[in-house]
């Protein structure tokens, strides 16, 4: 069969949609990653080119079957990312030494719009939405505050500032019951006005890695589901762009 048949399937298996069920229901928890996207200011901005075209495989190598490739030349902590202790711990773990158990399993997704900048998330306001999800927080889980400010700011520069972040207490609030990793749906889980980075300070402390800029919480919020945030396998490195998602139970 030719790649002028195969062509226009649209990511369709040619023997049927079938041969993509799963068991329980996927939601897709990442951003995508482009050139001239929002990015914090201390990391490499993204730039994604064409190495070459299918034409242009063809002419160059000579190929029968051709194929296209791109160029990517991003930071560690792109879009949506996960980081490794060793990013704000000198003596932690990098991130192809710290356990992959960190970046999946269980996961409550807490419900914090009601917190806008410039208050802070606090153990009050934890206490509060645990409260009013139904869930409980176990010891190992991954929890992911849904604040709201990807969906009122995304794509504009205002989603690098003014997000309402975790204070220090409501951090440690997270740390004794146990987390191990916190994610958000902002650019950082601190408070945009916090220059100590307390809640970074806090998951050094506790060996706690934590997620940002996940999207789409609102089809999670308030449920338990299991959560994937894989980082690739980079040699000593701070983190790593993830490919973020809850999986449902049907």
């Amino acid at each position: 069969m030719s790649a002028t048949e195969i062509k226009g399937v649209d990511g369709v298996p040619l023997l049927g949609s079938e041969l993509l069920n799963r068991q329980g229901r996927v939601v897709d928890l990442s951003g995508d990653i482009y050139t001239g996207m929002p990015t914090f200011a201390l990391h490499q901005q993204p730039f994604i080119f064409v190495n070459h075209t299918h034409a242009e495989s063809v002419e160059r190598f000579g190929v029968k079957m051709p194929f296209e490739a791109h160029n990517l030349l991003i930071s560690e902590h792109t879009g949506t990312h996960t980081d490794a202790i060793f990013e704000y711990d000198p003596k932690g773990p990098t991130l192809d030494a710290t356990p992959l158990a960190y970046y999946y399993g269980d996961a409550v997704c807490l419900d914090l719009t009601n917190v806008r900048h410039p208050a802070w998330i606090g153990p009050e306001e934890l206490d509060r939405a645990l409260a009013q999800s139904g869930q409980e927080i176990r010891r190992g889980d991954i929890v992911i505050l849904y604040t709201g400010h990807r969906e009122r700011t995304w794509p504009s520069q205002s989603y690098l500032v003014d997000q309402a972040g975790l204070s220090d207490a409501g951090a440690r609030w997270l740390g004794e019951r146990g987390v191990v990793n916190i994610g958000i749906d902002a650019v950082s889980i601190d408070h945009s006005d916090d220059a100590e980075m307390s809640a970074h300070v806090v998951c050094r402390e506790y060996h706690i890695v934590n997620t940002e800029s996940l999207a789409n919480l609102h089809e999670v919020v308030n449920q338990r589901f299991t959560y994937y945030g894989l980082p690739l396998n980079i040699r000593a490195g701070t983190g790593s762009p993830i490919r973020a998602i809850a999986v449902l139970a049907d």
